[in-house]
C-alpha cells in the first residue's frame, strides 16, 4: 500500500485504487462509518470526495493551504463529516464549527466531545456578530451553506473574522440560490457580489466546478485583503 502526502495533513492512499485520507486524531474511532487504514504504525481515515466539498477541492488540485496549527472558521458544519477531517489536519489548531440546525448540532457536539480542537457554535452564519464572543480571528474560512445570499455571508464573515491575507474557501451552491436559473449565471452573479464588497478585497486564486463529485457547485479560493 502506497502513502503520499499531497497537502499538509492530506494524504493519498493507493492500494490499487487512489483514495484521500487524513491521519486519525482519535485512533480506533470512525466518525461516519469511513474506513480506517493502518500504515506504518499510524491510522488514517478514508475521505470520500462525494461526501465532502473540501475533499473534492483537494482532488481537483485546489491549493488547500491548511496547516497543522491553522485556525479555521467553518460555516455550515452540519453533523461534522468534513469538520472531522479538518480537525485531523489542524491537530494543533482549532476549528470553529458554525451550524444553524439544533437537530444536527447534537451530533456535532458529540463529535466535539472526542475532539478537543473543535468548538461548536449554534448560530446563523448570516449574523456573524452573534458569535463574536466565541470566534477569534482565523487563517481560513471554509463556507458550505445552503442559503441564497452565499457571497454576502462569506464577505461579512471575512470582514469580521478573517486575518489580512487569509483565505476564503467558498462553495457556491447554485440550486440554493435559484432552482431553475443557469448555474453558470448564478456563479457569475455571486462572484461579482464577492468582488464588489466595500469592506476589503478578494483576490481569486482558483475557481472550478466540483463535478463529477458535486453537481451545480462552484468552488472558489480567494485571498482577503483589508
Amino acid at each position: 500500500m502506497y502513502l503520499n502526502q499531497i497537502y499538509p495533513g492530506i494524504f493519498e492512499i493507493n492500494d490499487g485504487n487512489r483514495k484521500l485520507a487524513t491521519c486519525n486524531m482519535v485512533p480506533g474511532t470512525s466518525v461516519y462509518g469511513e474506513k480506517l487504514v493502518e500504515i506504518e504504525g499510524r491510522e488514517y481515515r478514508e475521505w470520500n470526495p462525494r461526501r465532502s466539498k473540501l475533499a473534492a477541492m483537494a482532488i481537483k488540485k485546489f491549493p488547500v493551504h491548511i496547516t497543522q496549527d491553522s485556525k479555521i472558521l467553518y460555516l455550515g458544519a452540519s453533523a461534522g463529516t468534513t469538520v472531522s477531517h479538518v480537525s485531523d489536519i489542524v491537530s494543533e489548531g482549532i476549528v470553529y464549527a458554525v451550524e444553524f440546525s439544533s437537530r444536527v448540532m447534537r451530533d456535532l457536539v458529540g463529535l466535539c466531545e472526542m475532539r478537543s480542537n473543535i468548538i461548536p457554535v449554534l448560530s446563523d452564519a448570516s449574523r456573524p456578530l452573534s458569535y463574536s464572543g466565541t470566534v477569534e480571528m482565523v487563517d481560513v474560512i471554509f463556507q458550505d451553506i445552503a442559503q441564497p445570499n452565499q457571497a454576502e455571508i462569506a464577505a461579512i464573515n471575512s470582514y469580521h473574522y478573517l486575518k489580512d491575507g487569509g483565505l476564503l474557501m467558498l462553495t457556491i451552491k447554485a440550486r440554493s440560490v435559484d432552482t431553475v436559473a443557469d448555474p453558470k449565471k448564478i456563479y457569475q452573479s455571486q462572484l461579482r457580489e464577492l468582488m464588489n464588497v466595500e469592506e476589503g478585497k478578494f483576490e481569486i486564486i482558483k475557481k472550478s466546478e466540483l463535478s463529477p463529485f458535486h453537481q451545480d457547485h462552484l468552488a472558489v479560493i480567494a485571498r482577503f485583503e483589508r
